[in-house]
């Protein structure tokens, strides 16, 4: 089989008739209101294609955090690629992803959670909630990109509400109610995947108020 530069096979397919192509076109209908956009990507990679699209954009610029890894043991099968054997996390890290956007600091975290009903605050380490509590002392804008998976929703909620959650004695989760009632929901959409910097500019909008 011989493929032209372009990829396309259409020198070597059959006629089609009206009737097949009737058959065809009706097999590719996309019924209204169905959303294809998010099916079978994790809330990792919905972020990381919608930093794709803001960097492509020059909208912002927001990069997932590298973890850093100390490698212990490495073979080589072959010269031209190595295989990490073992290895360690040096020091735990502080959160999933940091940039700018608007002149603005952004640090945040990406949670999911198949609950329906809350959020377990034991998601959050205590170095992530000391990390965002530095970072919103520099004025920095923090928030968590929650997930509740079952229900697909999500929430870009505060950092300020997410650490003062974490902290109140005997409180193990965040309501889903609470959530809401402190977030901003967004949709997943085409481009972007998540479109989270649309509750961004309601976070710069309600500190320019202030």
């Amino acid at each position: 089989m011989v493929k032209y530069p372009s990829g396309s096979l259409a020198a070597f397919r059959k006629p089609v008739t009206k009737k097949e192509e009737h058959k065809v076109r009706r097999s590719y209908t996309h019924r209204k209101g169905v959303n294809f956009s998010d099916r079978g990507m994790t809330l990792e990679q919905q972020i990381n294609e919608s930093n794709k699209y803001y960097l492509s954009e020059e909208i912002a610029v927001v990069h997932k955090k590298p973890t850093p890894v100390q490698i212990v043991k490495v073979d080589y099968p072959k010269r031209s690629r190595a295989v990490i054997r073992e290895a360690y996390f040096r020091q735990a890290s502080t959160t999933d992803y940091n940039g700018v956007y608007k002149g603005y600091y952004l640090d945040f975290e990406a949670k999911e959670t198949r609950n329906k009903t809350n959020f377990p605050l034991k998601n959050f380490h205590e170095h992530q909630i000391f990390h965002l509590d530095e970072c919103l002392k520099q004025q920095g804008i923090c928030f968590a990109i929650i997930r509740f998976a079952s229900l697909e929703r999500y929430f870009v909620t505060p950092a300020s509400f997410v650490i003062h959650a974490w902290r109140e004695k005997d409180k193990s989760s965040m309501t889903l109610k609470e959530i809401e009632a402190h977030s901003y929901e967004i949709k997943s959409s085409f481009r972007p995947t998540l479109p989270y910097l649309r509750a961004v500019d309601d976070f710069i909008a309600d500190r320019e108020r202030e």
